[in-house]
C-alpha cells in the first residue's frame, strides 16, 4: 500500500501586537518581524524606545507555537521548519499579506511611510514575504540575518532597489562569522543591489542605541 501526502486548506486564528493606533495622525509604520523562538508581546517591547504619535509599531506573530524546553514553561514561535517548507512559506506570507491590509491598507492614509524590520529569523521571512506577496513597503531593514539564497536576486533586483535595504549586525554575532557577511556583500554589488551596512559592537540582539540611531 502506497503512502500519499495531502494538503487541505483551513481557518486558523493568527495575532498582532500594536504599539500606537491607526489614524490619520500616523506618518510612518514599522512591521517588525521576530526570530526563532520569540513571541511578538516580548519583540515589540524593544521597539518601545522609539514610540511617538505619529509611528504605529506592528508585531505580527509567527503561527506555530512551541514550549522552548520541554512540555511546558516558556513558550515561542517558528516561522517555519524544514517540514512541508514550501507550504509554510505560502502560508506566513498570505498572512503577512492579510495583517498588512488588516492594518496598513484600510487604516492608514498611503503617505504612510512603510518600514519593515526582520530579525533573525525574521530576516528571511521578511524577504521572502515582499519577494513573493502583494504587500508594499519603503523601508527593509535586516538585522542578524540576511536575504536567503531562495530568493534570486536578478528576478527581483527591482524589488530590492526599490526599497531603502539596510543590514544590521553585531560585530559578536554568534550566528553570523565576517565571511557571511563578506559574502552577502558580493551577493549584493553582484546584482546591482545598493544597500547599507550597518556593523556595531554587540551580540545577536537588538540594541537601543542602533535602533534609535536608524530611526532618528
Amino acid at each position: 500500500m502506497s503512502l500519499t501526502a495531502k494538503n487541505i486548506l483551513i481557518q486558523k486564528t493568527a495575532r498582532y501586537f500594536l504599539i500606537g493606533k491607526p489614524s490619520e495622525k500616523i506618518k510612518s509604520a514599522l512591521i517588525v518581524l521576530h526570530g526563532y523562538g520569540q513571541l511578538a508581546e516580548d519583540f515589540i517591547k524593544y521597539f518601545e524606545p522609539i514610540k511617538n504619535e505619529t509611528t504605529l509599531i506592528i508585531a505580527p506573530e509567527a503561527l506555530n507555537r512551541f514550549y522552548i524546553k520541554g512540555f511546558s514553561g516558556k513558550v515561542g514561535s517558528t516561522w517555519m521548519t524544514k517540514e512541508d517548507r514550501e507550504n509554510e512559506i505560502k502560508d506566513y506570507v498570505n498572512y503577512l499579506d492579510a495583517v498588512y491590509d488588516d492594518v496598513i491598507k484600510f487604516g492608514l492614509l498611503s503617505k504612510t511611510k512603510i518600514t519593515v524590520l526582520g530579525f533573525s529569523q525574521g530576516t528571511v521571512t521578511a524577504c521572502r514575504w515582499l519577494s513573493k506577496g502583494k504587500s508594499k513597503v519603503n523601508r527593509l531593514i535586516l538585522w542578524g540575518g540576511g536575504i536567503p539564497p531562495d530568493v534570486d536576486l536578478e528576478t527581483s533586483n527591482e524589488l530590492f532597489n526599490s526599497l531603502q535595504l539596510t543590514i544590521v549586525v553585531g560585530d559578536k554575532d554568534e550566528f553570523i562569522l565576517p565571511e557571511q557577511i563578506e559574502k552577502e556583500e558580493l551577493r549584493l554589488r553582484k546584482n546591482n543591489i545598493k544597500y547599507s551596512l550597518l556593523l556595531f559592537e554587540g551580540k545577536h540582539i537588538i540594541k537601543k542605541e542602533i535602533l534609535l540611531k536608524l530611526f532618528s
